[in-house]
């Protein structure tokens, strides 16, 4: 039995398939697959889904570039969706934006009903921070900083980084100490156009 065959397809041979990026468990899109679509998928490594619009067959990225290496194929308990691990070239969605799913409906953690997880708040930072690096507003510290070039903004890495150490020594102010590190560390990132996918992909590696 091929392992398409354990998928089980609706009526209209298709499943539902969401796509997550393996460095940094973003996900990236929800999109169908047909049989010759998984099929495809697990023979060439390559994302493929099925187009219910163009009914057809399409290879993520084949006109845009935006490939996408797939890891892993997982699929859930009831056998009706699948997941595609994978690693991207460029942005999952036909706006450019990263990925498809970029419009906030609700947002209670901020205004304190819930909990934000510490990954989700590096990326929103980062993207924040990408935002003031492309438009330079005055009144910005970010930018400030970022106009006063690397070695300034290094310089405060290590000074923040100091300020954790005695922070955890005094078992004082740690949480507070450590954001503040954290920020001027993704600053660092942005002024050198390092991404943050680009060092979760390395702790991935490191990792498996």
């Amino acid at each position: 039995m091929s392992e398409a065959e354990k998928v089980n397809f609706d009526e209209s041979g298709l499943v539902p398939v969401v796509a997550q990026d393996a460095a940094t468990g973003d996900v990236l899109t929800l999109a169908y697959a047909n049989r010759e679509a998984v099929e495809t998928t697990l023979s060439s490594g390559e994302a493929h889904y099925y187009s219910r619009s163009r009914d057809e067959l399409w290879r993520k990225g084949a006109t845009s570039g935006n490939t996408q290496r797939v890891v892993e194929v997982r699929l859930d308990c009831d056998g009706d969706a699948l997941l595609y691990r994978v690693n991207p070239e460029g942005p999952a969605c036909h706006t450019g934006e990263k990925t498809c799913f970029f419009t906030v409906l609700s947002d209670e953690a901020v205004e304190g009903k819930g909990e934000i997880g510490f990954g989700e708040m590096v990326e929103r930072l980062a993207a924040t921070l990408a935002d003031r690096h492309r438009d330079m507003p005055e009144e910005s510290y970010t930018a400030e900083l970022l106009g006063r070039g690397t070695d300034r903004v290094a310089q405060k890495v290590g000074e923040e980084a100091v300020e954790v150490v005695i922070s955890a020594l005094r078992d004082d102010r740690l949480a507070e100490e450590t954001a503040d590190l954290v920020y001027h560390l993704l600053v660092l990132l942005e002024e050198r156009g390092v991404g943050i996918g680009d060092v979760a992909k390395v702790l991935h590696d490191r990792h498996r």
